[in-house]
């Protein structure tokens, strides 16, 4: 049995994930437990913060149970999330996520009670849905009796750590994405919480992520953490410049980080603050990636593994004969932050069948990584190499067709285990196993098989995406259409 065993807890969308790391980054121990994923109303998605600590409890647990006496704790999690906590640290109400929807009007208030030129400049982002500030206009607009209970907010993540140990505390990873952070100076925005009238106590302690935030009742130390993108891109080993970190979970997700703050003058991209202390980082994010071929398989084959319907892509030429697969199943952030984009199939003919379909999905979430690659181009991202995770890199024909779009050679890691597995690596440090990020990367990460791209698709996928850019303006047009309440 090593002598460290470090620990990484996800609070993710649909459970808490956990792992336990020896300090060579060998995998000790694995646990997850699942919570309820609850939609009152469409487009909105809520959870009790309870159910991520009674799970999380459940998972530390069982990790100990088989990795043995534990060494640190490092926290990460779905971001954005809105956690309001009355005087006595209990959530007035269940969370709103990430993916809910319900705040385009809130949206439309903060950028114009800021300005977008400098809600850009100051927080790298424009005002999108998903994130916190405007969840909690929202609450001030349609629940006021609520709203003026509110004494403290966090994100998911952080309170996990609160009923752990106590601390009311965040890392300006996660913090990046709540719109109140000046993320150049690593520091809570006055003039943003000015202008949108948020009383300033009510915002948590920021730390860097692999600052110690608290200890257990039994005096382990617990790192501050991070987001889960930023969590996760230390597990591939982007903490610096070098490998770009490419996600192709539910979500789809192109990172690459940065030695100093650089948004997109249209916010197209995200720009956050890393986990590792005084750096930065720049990602594209399409919310529906492996999400998508989920939803095909789903609707047209759910009694199939995903390894037969692959077999099935990989029968048809690169192009799929014209047919495309916009992937907006949820709107999209990157690169249109437009939450009333819908997905399609465009070009269909009889001679498509469903492993056509298949290669369209596929192909069509390639393309949308595409688009935010090229972002991170202009802003002078220089890349060489791609690292993958996710459930999307598992399958040797889709990192194929997604080296081959991005023009880019792909990496897999030795242990893909998610952002808990970065979660873990901060754990590390407070702990004392490290000396710091960098050190924990170098120790742990572990390059596993590369995929080079096809040199005779790179031509055709050119011309594909060409025309998969000119779908989404041509489709803006068509109506809306509302779901029933």
């Amino acid at each position: 049995m090593s002598d460290a065993v470090l620990v990484g807890v996800d609070v993710g969308t649909t459970a808490a994930k956990g792992v336990a790391l020896d300090e060579v980054g060998a995998v000790l121990a694995t646990a997850e437990a699942p919570y309820e994923l609850l939609v009152p109303r469409p487009g909105w998605a809520e959870q009790d913060p309870d159910d991520w600590w009674a799970a999380t409890a459940i998972v530390i647990a069982e990790l100990e149970e088989f990795a043995g006496p534990i060494t640190g704790i490092g926290l990460t999690g779905q971001m954005h999330g809105l956690v309001a906590l009355d005087r006595r640290d209990r959530p007035l109400r269940r969370a709103i996520l990430w993916n809910d929807q319900r705040t385009a009007v809130e949206c439309a208030e903060i950028e114009a009670r800021v300005g977008r030129e400098r809600l850009i400049e100051l927080t790298g982002n424009r005002a999108l849905p998903g994130f916190t500030a405007p969840k909690l206009l929202w609450m001030r607009r349609h629940e006021p009796e609520l709203y003026a209970r509110i004494e403290h907010v966090l994100l998911p993540k952080d309170y996990v750590r609160l009923r752990l140990c106590g601390a009311r505390a965040t890392d300006v990873a996660d913090a990046s994405g709540t719109l109140f952070l000046d993320v150049a100076r690593r520091a809570w925005s006055e003039e943003v919480i000015g202008a949108l009238a948020i009383p300033a106590e009510w915002l948590p302690s920021l730390h860097e992520s692999p600052d110690l935030a608290g200890e257990t009742r039994d005096g382990l130390p617990v790192a501050a953490g991070a987001g889960d993108q930023a969590a996760a891109a230390l597990g591939v080993g982007a903490d610096g410049p070098g490998p770009l970190s490419v996600a192709i979970g539910t979500s789809g997700v192109v990172l690459a980080a940065q030695e100093r703050f650089a948004a997109d003058p249209e916010a197209r991209l995200h720009s956050f603050c890393h986990a590792v202390p005084g750096g930065w980082q720049a990602m594209g994010v399409m919310l529906s990636a492996a999400g998508s071929l989920r939803w095909l398989r789903d609707a047209v084959a759910p009694d199939l593994a995903y390894e037969q319907l692959f077999a099935e892509a990989a029968a048809w030429t690169p192009g799929t004969e014209g047919l495309l697969f916009l992937p907006y199943l949820a709107g999209e952030r990157t690169p249109h932050a437009d939450p009333a984009a819908r997905g399609a199939f465009a070009g269909l003919s009889l001679r498509h069948d469903r492993g056509a379909l298949v290669r369209a999905v596929l192909e069509g979430v390639a393309f949308g990584l595409a688009d935010s690659l090229d972002l991170l181009r202009e802003l002078g991202v220089e890349p060489v190499l791609g690292r993958v995770s996710g459930g999307g890199a598992r399958s040797d024909e889709w990192l194929r067709i997604v080296a081959s779009v991005l023009e880019l050679p792909l990496e897999r890691v030795a242990v893909d285990a998610g952002a808990a597995f970065g979660a873990a690596l901060l754990g590390g440090v407070p702990a004392g196993v490290w000396q710091d990020v960098h050190a924990a990367v170098a120790a742990t990460v572990k390059p596993a098989g590369r995929v080079e791209p096809v040199a005779d698709w790179i031509e055709p996928y050119r011309e594909a995406q060409a025309r998969y850019r000119a779908l989404y303006p041509a489709l803006r047009g068509l109506p809306d259409v509302k779901p029933s309440a």
